[in-house]
């Protein structure tokens, strides 16, 4: 494994968003003097939090698995997760609606899923389960260590055995058709391969090995934090600022300064903080503009679908919204070709509608409730720019509230005590290439050894982490981008495998199987 060469006492973390904090607390592991620069007045980056009127909704990510890879980030600094943080399983993990009028629980025990399977489409789909469940164990077996939790110096890293091992599996077809030998209910099916959606691909384009989301969605467990999403990041950075890091906040970072190849100080708005090393967290254009160039690749970056969110407060709820539930329109072919080639908004919309004060009420006023519904839409390379968003924002907003009524969700908008509408221009104002907050997507040119390196061309002390570099998008694998990142700069690959030597998370959780 290549690292960064020279002095690396001192290292200047920019960004305090999760992959960000993840760098911080492997980097003081290793006896590293750690500063976080940030530009927001709180932790969280993505993980964001946005307070109106008594509400608290989060401004990011609402699904978290893979929780032992935030037990090694605390870990990383002699300290326990659970005294910092309250993780509650979600029963179920999501909660499916179809236009048919037909629903599902998705469960991550493998005997509640079967029997929730059966009940839905009988006992032949169940069995199909079954082994897909088993596939998608020997899938992750086969990626985690070799291909998500690596750094790679070259494509000739692929050439391992477990190459050989995921390629057996099939991991190299398509997603869709893979799903479809084991599952023919195309209900089902969806359940099971929209998670590619995640990763900026169609299903029936994506790659089959992309089915280790689902594997972390539907039988590793899906989570939610007492405090919301954002109580995590607020947790590392408390715990890195135990463990001696500076975190300064409400600082932007402008220019690097440099003396030859080596970057030796962060200038911000609000001053200078020099360093031996420094991990850069934003977005790609904005990192890149920080180093003064970009990397020449023979294809420009294609980046994942947008969404629009509606963060709503209400005085009442629906009962058969779980804590996450999709709705799944009709069409499904055409969306994805909406979303990805035409860039037209979804003429038969599947939305996923999250209820975080089902699990935790303390996130709204005594009686009221939370929901965050997101609706996949074009990147402004290929649907509305960014300033047609602002103009055509309070009308989608409208089409989805009727939506959502529609979809059963009667007197929905009558509910509203306050709202928050975030579109593709509010994220492009955050220095979201494509006004997207998935990045680049998750193409086989842009995987792998193939997406932006996290050891930057053209300086000997300059790292990437978060999604748009190794590993990708998507909250468990942006924590390992920050513990590659750190990885890079201590030169101790051993740390770059603690989480592909555990047990795999359902094992170790004891779930039932």
């Amino acid at each position: 494994m290549k690292a960064v060469t020279g002095r690396t006492d001192h290292v200047v973390v920019v960004g305090a968003g999760l992959a960000g904090l993840s760098a911080a607390l492997h980097l003081l592991c290793a006896g590293r003097r750690v500063t976080i620069v940030e530009r927001d007045p709180l932790p969280g980056g993505r993980a964001g939090r946005i307070e109106r009127d008594g509400y608290r909704f989060d401004s990011g990510p609402t699904v978290l698995t893979m929780p032992h890879l935030l037990e090694e980030a605390f870990a990383a600094v002699g300290q326990e997760m659970s005294r910092r943080l309250t993780l509650r399983p979600l029963h179920p993990a999501y909660h499916a609606r179809f236009a048919d009028g037909s629903s599902l629980d998705v469960h991550t025990g493998a005997q509640a899923m079967e029997a929730e399977i059966e009940r839905f489409a009988g006992g032949r789909e169940a069995a199909g389960y079954r082994c897909l469940r088993q596939w998608l164990h020997e899938l992750y077996r086969a990626q985690m260590g070799r291909f998500i939790d690596t750094n790679f110096d070259s494509p000739f890293s692929l050439l391992n055995p477990d190459l050989v091992k995921l390629a057996a599996l099939g991991g190299f077809g398509r997603l869709q058709p893979k799903i479809g030998q084991f599952l023919s209910d195309e209900r089902l099916q969806r359940v099971f391969s929209f998670q590619a959606l995640y990763a900026g691909v169609p299903p029936a384009r994506a790659l089959a090995a992309y089915a280790v989301i689902a594997y972390m969605d539907t039988i590793a467990g899906v989570y939610f934090p007492e405090g919301g999403m954002h109580a995590v990041p607020t947790a590392m950075s408390q715990a890195a600022a135990d463990a001696g890091a500076t975190l300064l906040y409400g600082q932007t970072a402008t220019r690097l300064e440099r003396v030859g190849d080596r970057i030796t100080a962060v200038v911000t708005d609000r001053g200078r903080v020099p360093c031996d090393a420094v991990v850069l967290t934003p977005d790609l254009p904005v990192a890149y503009h920080l180093l003064g160039g970009r990397p020449r690749r023979p294809v420009a970056l294609r980046h994942s679908p947008s969404a629009v969110v509606l963060h709503v407060g209400t005085d009442r709820t629906w009962p058969e919204l779980a804590h996450h539930t999709i709705l799944f329109g009709a069409a499904w072919k055409q969306t994805f070709k909406e979303l990805t080639r035409t860039g037209a908004l979804m003429s038969d919309p599947s939305l996923l509608v999250t209820r975080p004060t089902a699990t935790d009420p303390a996130l709204a006023p005594p009686g009221k409730h939370t929901h965050y519904v997101l609706a996949p839409c074009p990147n402004t390379t290929v649907g509305p720019s960014a300033v047609r968003w602002t103009y055509l924002g309070p009308r989608y907003r409208d089409t989805l509230l009727r939506e959502l009524e529609r979809r059963g969700l009667t007197g929905f908008e009558d509910a509203i005590d306050t709202e928050v509408l975030v579109t593709p221009a509010d994220w492009a104002a955050r220095g979201h290439a494509a006004g997207t907050p998935f990045s680049v997507a998750h193409t086989f040119p842009q995987t792998g050894p193939f997406r932006p390196r996290n050891l930057v061309r053209g300086t000997a002390n300059a790292v990437l982490a978060g999604c748009g570099t190794t590993p990708g998008v998507g909250v468990p694998t942006v924590l390992i981008s920050g513990r590659l990142a750190a990885a890079r700069i201590t030169g101790l690959p051993g740390a770059t495998r603690r989480s592909a030597a555990r047990p795999l998370p359902e094992e170790k959780k004891g779930n039932p199987a």
